[in-house]
């Protein structure tokens, strides 16, 4: 049952980072790049003596290699082909560490940022789900929603008086 449980929570958590972060869409943005850079490197490297770059797998693996910071990427050959590549590392890590940085900062902030509705309807949602929640979870449970009502109750205490 707890498996079950830890399943629906990671399940949970990824539908919440791909619909309420940048993550999907940059990973796109960063894997069409990475085919019109590797083209575009491949083109401007492929007829030059010297070249590792034989063929559009080959360009492929070396923007891999080089926008990953692994060092491992021969350098091109052409200027066009250095521009490219060099454009390429640029955006590339900018991309991958970017979405990194907006995933984690959106998926934290938005708890900050939901409406007072989405909030209800997210406890009635995990309410429903008691009974797939061990003891642990429970008490913990028990502590927010007491800590809850004594909040409530403070903030009643400061209304005035009709």
């Amino acid at each position: 049952m707890k498996n079950k449980a830890h399943y629906s929570r990671f399940g949970k958590f990824i539908q919440d980072i791909s619909l309420h972060t940048p993550f999907v869409r940059l990973v796109l943005i960063l894997v069409l790049l990475w085919l019109i850079f590797s083209a575009g490197l491949y083109l401007a490297d492929r007829d030059m003596n010297g070249t590792t770059l034989h063929s559009y797998p080959d360009a492929l693996y070396w923007g891999i290699a080089a926008f990953s910071t692994a060092g491992i990427a021969d350098p091109p050959i052409s200027g066009m082909a250095k521009l490219i590549g060099g454009l390429w590392i640029v955006l590339g890590s900018t991309l991958f560490f970017g979405a990194i940085v907006a995933t984690v900062t959106g998926y934290f902030m938005r708890p900050l940022q939901r409406p007072h509705k989405q909030i209800i309807d997210t406890i009635e949602y995990n309410l429903e789900q008691l009974t797939d929640l061990t003891l642990e979870e429970l008490d913990l449970l028990k502590e927010t929603v007491d800590a809850l009502i004594e909040h409530v109750e403070h903030l009643k205490a400061r209304q005035p008086k009709e």
